[in-house]
């Protein structure tokens, strides 16, 4: 009978120490992994980091101003160029009904359909 209880107790600590060794290596997978993870959200932020700075510097006002000298062409504003608001032309109506439910569909309703547009083909004369 004794003899049995030591083979009991053999074999749990045999079984213990295989689960405590099976924890173990659960746990240096999971850090290993973490630390892959760590790895990989170091990257990413230097990458966010790289393209902010590459960012910042397309952005700039500098070269902005210089690419738009050399390819926009476009002429200082002088004082002399704003007039009152009494001499602005009248606003032109208002081709959407502010109450109407579907707004495009009021704004197709209202248009002539004898306008051409550039978009459209001429109508060909009815003979």
């Amino acid at each position: 009978m004794m003899r049995l209880v030591h083979v009991l107790v053999i074999g749990m600590l045999v079984f213990a120490a295989a689960y405590v060794y099976r924890i173990k290596m659960e746990s240096t997978v999971r850090t290993e992994k973490v630390l892959q993870i760590q790895a990989e959200l170091r990257k990413e932020r230097e990458a966010i980091a790289r393209l902010r700075a590459e960012w910042a510097k397309l952005d700039s006002p500098g070269r902005l101003q210089g690419l738009a000298a050399r390819h926009l062409k476009l002429k200082p504003v002088s004082a002399r160029q704003f007039d009152q608001l009494k001499n602005l032309p009248e606003r032109p109506p208002a081709i959407v009904d502010p109450n109407a439910p579907d707004p495009i569909a009021s704004m197709i309703e209202k248009i002539d359909p004898d306008i051409v547009t550039g978009s459209l083909p001429a109508p060909e004369p009815v003979q």
